[in-house]
């Protein structure tokens, strides 16, 4: 993709956060979301009015009590393309938000607008695995993630595919976190691994050590 295709061309290096308990959003993975509290509405319209960039950031433990203002978020989150869109006529949307890549938030930025903005930098995934290991990796992912999707014989004939094929094993990885129903805070966990190498080595020991809880796909997100 050359830099005028691609989403981030124009990235300023300030992103509007979108802080939500229950999502982590991973690279090179579609997140639909219904947004419906204002000041969401306003950093929706203006993403779409703009370069449609939206960065997604997990919301830390205790943020109950103050989500109404700013309770802390995770360092590192991802952004997000919005890929589709549906404006509705109360002011709601239904979107599509494709991800794009990791970024560590440096400073949130003071502002008048209803949501958060940052100043954020992106970050490259790092030590990626040898030929080899990347084969043994996928033998692996053959072998433990079908008995997750046995529920859905469809999607898990659709995951061998996926698993067989050239999709590098870092994207592979982070397609599989992020469609699997794994705790929010191992996804977090793997989204922070910058290294694809432990990225891997760390969701398959996971994989292997818990039980499936059958539930596939992962459920429509709502702010």
């Amino acid at each position: 993709m050359s830099d005028e295709q691609s989403p981030l061309a124009g990235f300023t290096g300030t992103a509007r956060l979108f802080p939500l308990p229950n999502v982590v959003l991973f690279p090179h993975v579609v997140q639909p979301l219904h947004i419906f509290e204002p000041r969401y509405r306003q950093m929706t319209a203006e993403a779409l009015a703009g370069d449609r960039l939206i960065g997604m950031a997990l919301l830390q433990p205790g943020w109950e009590a103050g989500y109404a203002g700013q309770p802390p978020v995770h360092d590192v989150g991802c952004l997000g393309t919005i890929v589709a869109e549906q404006a509705l006529e109360d002011g709601r949307f239904n979107i599509l938000l494709r991800g794009v890549s990791r970024f560590k938030v440096e400073q949130e930025v003071s502002h008048t607008k209803q949501f958060r903005t940052a100043r954020v930098s992106l970050l490259d995934d790092a030590s990626a695995p040898s030929v080899e290991a990347a084969r043994k990796f996928r033998r692996r992912f053959l072998k433990i993630v079908p008995p997750w999707l046995s529920a859905a014989g469809a999607v898990a004939a659709e995951f061998r595919k996926l698993i067989k094929s050239d999709v590098p094993v870092g994207t592979l990885c982070d397609i599989i976190a992020f469609a699997l129903p794994l705790e929010v805070t191992f996804k977090q966990e793997l989204l922070e691994e910058l290294c694809i190498e432990r990225r891997v080595r760390r969701l398959l020991r996971h994989l292997q050590k818990q039980e499936p809880e059958r539930k596939f796909p992962p459920e429509f997100s709502v702010n």
